[in-house]
């Protein structure tokens, strides 16, 4: 059934519960940085929180799992070292967060945040250097050891943003969650997993996420191991587990793919997809149909109905490694991804 209550997840109160589109995972890249002499600025975005092994040392001293720039020796107030990360979609951001996981005597003990919006491909050096930026998070003060949130109230598009820490110091992990968007130049030209995070998808509810996020159902490539996908805890009742996505736009659903790779003892035992528009009723697109444990599992879909959200429940629980809907935009939904598109500018 589609009625029933509904989990608190699906309010969705913070920022935090949006994708994290600097991740590697994601996509996102870190593209420059004026220095990493202790520890490489890639860091910053690996998808699993940082860990730090006491009395590690190497030719730079105590390893650490994250950015770590030299001593600034200036007197400057402005001083200040700085990394770009390209996300993995052009996006609106919802907020960020400068994460200071086991830097305790060498954190920056203030930051500031600017984004921008790149056209194409250029180089890092170019980017660095010939971008105009806006600050989205003004300067501002950090703890150690800590995870530090700042909410973003910004409704423009973005596709880089700029961490600047002040004046040098060590950040182990940095976040951007937002609303990734679809380019209306890419829509209407190339096949679409209208269910991707790249494409401007993403979770708007979930009954259950106890073991991993739904968001990774939503990643690029496939999964490396069963963390890379969603998982629920074990149910004790009648009931099952779902997850709802909305759409990178209105479309048609042609193919869709569940994927139950690196679950081999707790896969769901069957699943259904259902699809609604806009806010009207739900209809089955995908009947019940029994899984397999570890094994992608594409179906070709007939239905001709336009959709703008998805629905996957499983039964009665388990975890699933990605789901793709592939499919085509109706002349509406390109529309809206125009218009969504040009009001982000």
């Amino acid at each position: 059934m589609i009625g029933g209550a509904q989990n608190p997840t699906q309010a969705q109160p913070h920022f935090t519960s949006l994708p994290d589109l600097a991740s590697r995972s994601a996509g996102g890249a870190v593209v420059w940085a004026n220095d990493d002499l202790f520890a490489e600025r890639e860091n910053l975005i690996n998808p699993q929180p940082a860990e730090f092994r006491p009395a590690t040392f190497g030719h730079k001293g105590q390893v650490y799992d994250g950015w770590e720039t030299r001593r600034r020796r200036g007197n400057e107030p402005d001083d200040c070292d700085r990394a770009i990360v390209r996300l993995a979609v052009p996006a609106v951001v919802g907020g960020v967060v400068v994460d200071t996981a086991w830097f305790t005597g060498n954190y920056p003990p203030q930051i500031s945040v600017e984004a921008a919006c790149v056209d194409g491909y250029p180089p890092a050096e170019e980017v660095a250097h010939r971008t105009e930026w806006t600050t989205i998070v003004a300067r501002s003060k950090v703890d150690g050891d800590t995870r530090n949130p700042f909410k973003v109230a910004s409704s423009r598009r973005w596709t880089h943003v700029r961490l600047s820490i002040y004046p040098d110091g060590g950040v182990a992990r940095f976040r951007v969650h937002g609303d990734g968007m679809l380019d209306p130049r890419l829509a209407g030209v190339m096949p679409l997993d209208l269910a991707a995070l790249e494409n401007g998808a993403r979770v708007t509810a979930c009954s259950n996420m106890f073991y991993s996020s739904p968001n990774n159902l939503l990643l690029p490539g496939i999964a490396r191991t069963m963390g890379d996908g969603w998982e629920t805890s074990r149910r004790r009742d009648d009931g099952n587990d779902w997850v709802q996505v909305r759409l990178a736009g209105q479309g048609v659903l042609t193919a869709a793919e569940l994927d139950t790779s690196y679950f081999i003892g707790n896969a769901p035992g069957a699943a259904r997809l259902m699809g609604r528009a806009d806010d009207g009723e739900w209809f089955e697109v995908l009947p019940c149909t029994a899984l397999q444990p570890d094994t992608r599992h594409r179906f070709l879909l007939s239905g001709q109905r336009p959709v703008t959200e998805a629905r996957l429940d499983v039964y009665p629980d388990g975890g699933m490694a990605r789901l793709r809907l592939f499919g085509r935009l109706t002349d509406d939904g390109l529309r809206r991804v125009r218009d969504t598109w040009a009001a982000a500018t």
